[in-house]
């Protein structure tokens, strides 16, 4: 209970006796592997980036992580490397190499655009190197241009290169863990890799914090010093990393990382298509979880408004069974949800057929990689040029990600024309009261709901199906 461990480029080390609400980073620092550093603790600017190990297949692939949003806990049983353990002796490893052909200024964030394109260069099956993999790394004083010049240089790793021959094996299973800094002892720290595991500590725990990706709470403990006396770790339960494709619905497993859905569905749901590269960064997306958006209850959350125009329900589960919830009874106040005590969210599920006509817009201060101020997600079936069906979600206008239900109503069964959106686009402007605050006024919001929903009609006027 009061030790754990696991390996640190290469290397099993054990610790002991640290709170639990440490992250990786601040461990690291302090033990003296400075080269990742802490620039926001808050993971927007890539400085702390890790790379973490993740089983694939048979195998295993690395995927680069926020070390300033990972709890050390976590990472009990599991391997990391940081920017130091890439080199190979005095050698620097070829990542490093071409980013010192002038992809490197003052160096601060040099160590995270390392990693995330060490990330990148040991994908499997890469032709290309996707430029997205450094979403996230933000540089202040190089210039994008040299480091974009050094991730292309890159070839193919070397057939003896030690990290490439590591993703062809396979990657242990992580075991249950109960971390505290001393034996019976508080804060506690908990891993369970089960559900009933979960529910059993539910049920001894039920204030006890959930944490999947951590890239909520995480900046919660760093910014404003937030503790919990009981955290459970929920990304290892197994339950929770299910995806199900049906012929009624898609079930998406709560705790299923978005960049490992964003992979499995290949496109094939189009708002998410459109929805995941304007949610946060890479980095975020390698451990955040639809569960974990959801459960947040931010009535800024960018998940909830595109499922609310999928028509998403959401599995919640507990001791006592199941029950399955329509999305817009989720939420029943400011960050507060349907769920009971010592239950959590199972899985998401999505109803088929899909709308043929889907966007999602989001407007916030810059476009990638920000907080919105208003998001709008729209759904839409025609037949016969009338509107027989269309689902609008949004956030940013109401205490709780919400359905425009009153303009779904006028337009149901009204001809898809500019006439017909020009009426609903004043009644959507009045449907809610948003709040003025530092991202945009009440009056905006309501101007950008207007606006939004006159650009979807533009962008699908021609459809008459």
């Amino acid at each position: 209970m009061g030790e754990i461990s696991f390996k640190l480029n290469g290397q099993t080390v054990g610790v002991s006796g640290v709170d639990p609400h440490t992250t990786a980073l601040s461990w690291l620092r302090q033990q003296g592997w400075i080269g990742s550093k802490e620039g926001c603790a808050e993971g927007e600017c890539g400085a702390c980036a890790l790379l973490l190990l993740r089983p694939e297949g048979q195998g295993a692939r690395l995927e680069a992580v926020n070390g300033c949003l990972l709890l050390l806990p976590s990472l009990a049983g599991q391997e990391v490397w940081t920017v130091e353990g890439l080199a190979q002796g005095e050698g620097l490893h070829p990542v490093q190499e071409a980013m010192l052909q002038g992809g490197s200024q003052c160096g601060y964030c040099t160590p995270g655009f390392v990693v995330s394109m060490a990330a990148e260069y040991y994908r499997k099956n890469r032709s290309n190197f996707d430029l997205e993999a450094l979403s996230g790394n933000l540089c202040r004083c190089t210039g994008y241009r040299p480091i974009r010049d050094a991730a292309l240089s890159l070839g193919q790793p070397a057939p003896d290169d030690p990290l490439a021959q590591r993703l062809n094996a396979p990657v242990e299973a992580v075991k249950s863990l109960e971390y505290s800094p001393k034996t019976g002892s508080s804060p506690r720290f908990y891993r369970p890799v089960s559900l009933p595991e979960l529910f059993r500590i539910l049920a001894e725990h039920p204030a006890a914090k959930l944490v999947a990706g951590g890239t909520d709470w995480v900046v919660e403990v760093n910014q404003r010093f937030a503790r919990a006396e009981v955290q459970v770790d929920i990304s290892q339960v197994p339950e929770l990393q299910t995806l199900f494709w049906g012929r009624e619905y898609i079930e998406i497993g709560a705790g299923v990382t978005l960049s490992e859905l964003e992979r499995w569905l290949g496109g094939r749901i189009p708002l998410l298509a459109q929805w995941f590269p304007l949610f946060a960064s890479r980095l975020i997306r390698n451990r955040a979880t639809l569960g974990g958006n959801l459960g947040t209850a931010s009535p800024i959350g960018d998940g909830p408004p595109v499922l609310l125009a999928l028509g998403a329900e959401v599995v919640l589960t507990g001791a006592a069974g199941e029950r399955v919830l329509p999305l817009e009874r989720f939420f029943t106040g400011y960050r507060q949800t349907a769920l009971e005590l010592g239950e959590v969210i199972r899985a998401v599920r999505i109803p088929l057929p899909l709308a043929p006509q889907a966007r999602f817009y989001k407007v916030s201060k810059r476009r990638m990689d920000d907080i919105s101020t208003v998001a709008a997600a729209f759904a839409l079936r025609l037949e016969g040029g009338r509107v027989q069906s269309i689902r609008i979600g949004l956030g940013g206008v109401a205490p709780t990600p919400v359905r425009a239900s009153q303009t779904e109503a006028f337009l149901e069964g009204k001809p898809w024309d500019e006439r017909t959106v020009r009426a609903a686009s004043e009644l959507i402007r009045s449907e809610f009261r948003p709040i003025d605050d530092h991202r945009g006024s009440a009056a905006y919001r309501s101007a950008m709901l207007s606006s939004l929903l006159q650009k979807f009609y533009a962008e699908t006027a021609e459809v008459r199906a």
